[in-house]
């Protein structure tokens, strides 16, 4: 991988490593919502960092924001083709997570007990 291809696939890597991503392209894998559906599947993040990722997906080409003009004002987020692709992608990492969880679990908390080493 030269350089360059490797800046980029670590650009690609930071729009999932975002900490609330996955859960904003996974969420609106079931169609369209609006912000409070997806504020109240999410009940853990902030309407702050909530409208943060959502703007970042939308830069990104993953999520496409359309306001209607009634009133009130209705505004919609849903996955582009685009974000249908990350979620394909994505979806082999997400099992694995799962699948491996206690696993995982189960090294941090010898590493935590180990004497030898300090964070």
């Amino acid at each position: 991988m030269t350089p360059t291809q490797d800046c980029r696939a670590r650009e690609t890597l930071n729009l999932v490593a975002e900490k609330w991503s996955l859960g904003v392209v996974d969420t609106l894998s079931a169609g369209p919502k609006r912000f409070g559906e997806l504020k109240r599947t999410m009940p853990r993040i902030s309407k702050k960092v909530l409208t943060a990722t959502l703007r970042g997906l939308e830069r990104e080409g993953i999520v496409t924001r359309t306001v209607y003009s009634v009133m009130p004002p209705n505004v919609t987020y849903e996955l582009t083709p685009l974000g249908r692709t990350l979620l394909a992608a994505t979806v082999p990492l997400v099992r694995w997570g799962l699948q491996n969880i206690e696993a995982i679990d189960a090294a941090r908390a010898e590493f935590d007990n180990r004497s030898d080493v300090r964070l």
